[in-house]
Formats: C-alpha cells, structure tokens, sequence
C-alpha cells in the first residue's frame, strides 16, 4: 500500500495490527435511521435511488462522521446496489427489505447475472471521490454484500429466517449453488474494485446470513466464492475485513477465506473469538447494540468489558457486535465513541 492521507490513521494502523494511538472505532450503520439528519435529507427519496445520487451519499456518509467523531466512515449504499445496477428486478420495501421480481432458482437464471462494469456504477466513483476529497485523513470503507447473503435474497426472493431455498440449493443441486455463487463473486468483486479504484482505504463483506450454516457446509459451498472476492482485491494492499451475525463456529473458517480483519458479533468474547481465529488477523467488534438503550454507567462498564477482553489482541477495530439499532439515541453513540478514545489513549 503507498502512502496517502489515510495511511497512518488509527484505523487503517490497528486493522494491519500495528501500534495506534487508541483503538479507533466506527458503527456499522452509522449512516442512516438513528440520525435526524439523515431522516431529513432522506425525505422522499426511496433508499435504492438515494444510493444512486452522489451529492446524497456524500452528504449521509459523513454525517456520522461530524456527529460521533468517529475514525472511519463507510460508504453509504446497500448490498443489494450491485444486482440493480446489473438489471436485476428488485426493490427495497420499508419494513421488509430487500425483495426480488424474479427469484433466482434455475440455471436459466443464471443468465440474468451478467459481469457488473464500472460504467454500470458510476455514481459510485463519483460519490468515492467526492468523499475522499471532504474526508481528507478519514479513511473510507467500501463494503459490498458476500456471495452467500446475496444469492440468498436471490433465492429466497426476499428476507427469510430459514433460507429453506436457498439451502436446498445448495445441498440438492451443488453445482448450480456453485455457480451462483462464483457468478456473485465476480459481481462483487467487481463492485469493490471500483470503490477501491476511486479512493476507498479498506473494504468490509458482509456476509450478515451467513450464521445459518454448519461450518463443514460453509467451508465446502460458501468459503470458495468468499476467497474468490477477496482474492480478487488482494493486489490493492487495502484491509479486508469479514463481517458475519451468529458467526461463532465460523470465525477460523471466515479468517481462512482471506479477510486481514475477522468482525464479531456479540456472541463470543473478543479474546475467545481470537483464540478461534488463530495468530495474524486483527478483530472487530463487538458490544451488543442494545446495551445502547441502557444508561451511561452501564454503557461504559459493558464497553470496559469488550476493552479487556481485547487487550492481548493484534490488532483491535471498536464497533458493535452488528448495526446501529434504528431507534438508538445518536448521542449515546457520540458518548460511546469519546469514552473508546479516552478509554484506549496511549
């Protein structure tokens, strides 16, 4: 990686495990439903178009950033950007997700995923840019969604709590699960690439489904599609981190795949979560959003835990055990983010 305004920051330090100032922390979706700001600007505008209009994501992308102070800011978009810009018919639906016009379940669909092109996201490099140029020593983290969670909304055709399509892809029909996944794989890969090329300092793929899995099943129909996107992002010399929910049994296999950063929920203590993922690897996490609900005291005494159970970590990221609740105080986050900081200072 060559040096840039980013190179020597917290961040981008503790995810290549080396000394930092404090242990930087940022929220996975900072940007987005707990802000009023955000609310406001969004008025209006459906969530897939709002991805689409680079002065909007600029202006949401840094509003956690002002707000919390935090040590990096993630693109705003969604996972399900790529398939769109793609041809896929599919809309967000408030209150349901992602839902998809067509599901995705026999090899004669697999025409449907055709490769993704920069020309086909424009608005992504012009959106990166303009970030990069307001961030300045901030770095910017793109982040796309993992081959298996997006050929289960493909499958599915929307949200499911049992993936019962999508698993019996995979364990009925093996070479076509396959396939998906390695078309997706190209797609995302192709995604990031372009986030990367117009100016993004490190890159997260949320696998957030991927939890509903043995690990023999993962290993065998999930983990070849995931090295595959984060081999194909290898030579950029950017972290990579890997971010699944309810990824206890996962973590060794999930580090394997290729990430330089494992992320954890907030099911298994960080000094636990490194002994499962092995030496070389920094870790992110992982306080349950929902002891933000609680008060100050109690806030700072569960963050004080996370704290000291990453001590004897590599290299360690501060963020939730996953997103921002919707209906979070913004300003327990700001608290959280200071108390992180002065908590760490070295």
């Amino acid at each position: 990686m060559q040096p840039t305004a980013t190179y020597d920051s917290a961040f981008l330090k503790a995810c290549r495990r080396e000394p930092v100032p404090h242990t930087p922390v940022w929220f996975m979706r900072q940007a987005g439903r707990s802000l009023p700001e955000y609310r406001k600007v969004r008025e209006g505008v459906p969530m897939l178009e709002s991805c689409t209009r680079p002065e909007l994501v600029t202006e949401i992308t840094l509003q956690p950033v002002r707000r919390h102070h935090v040590d990096a800011a993630i693109y705003y978009s969604d996972i399900v950007v790529p398939l769109k810009a793609i041809g896929i018919g599919l809309d967000i639906k408030p209150g349901v997700g992602p839902v998809i016009d067509e599901p995705v379940r026999t090899r004669a669909d697999l025409a449907r995923l055709r490769d993704l092109t920069p020309e086909d996201v424009p608005y992504v490099t012009e959106a990166v840019g303009m970030l990069t140029k307001e961030l300045g020593a901030t770095p910017l983290i793109g982040f796309a969604g993992a081959p298996f969670t997006l050929a289960s909304y493909l499958v599915e055709g929307g949200p499911s709590r049992t993936y019962e399509n999508a698993k019996a892809m995979m364990y009925g029909d093996p070479e076509l699960w396959a396939d998906l996944l390695d078309r997706l794989a190209d797609i995302t890969a192709a995604f990031l690439k372009v986030q990367i090329e117009a100016g993004a300092s490190a890159i997260q793929l949320f696998d957030s489904w991927v939890g509903a899995l043995a690990p023999a099943d993962y290993r065998r129909s999930v983990m070849p599609a995931s090295a595959k996107v984060f081999d194909a992002v290898a030579g950029y010399g950017v972290p990579r981190i890997h971010f699944g929910v309810g990824t206890g049994e996962l973590l060794q296999l999930m580090g394997e795949a290729g990430a330089d950063v494992v992320g954890v929920d907030w099911r298994v203590p960080l000094d636990e979560a490194q002994r499962r993922v092995g030496p070389g690897k920094a870790l992110q996490g992982n306080l349950d959003p929902t002891v933000l609900f609680t008060d100050k005291d109690i806030v700072e005494a569960r963050t004080r835990e996370v704290l000291d159970a990453a001590a004897g970590l590599e290299g360690h990221v501060f963020n939730l055990g996953h997103g921002v609740p919707p209906n979070t105080d913004p300003d327990a986050l700001t608290r959280l983010a200071e108390y992180v900081h002065t908590a760490t200072a070295r």
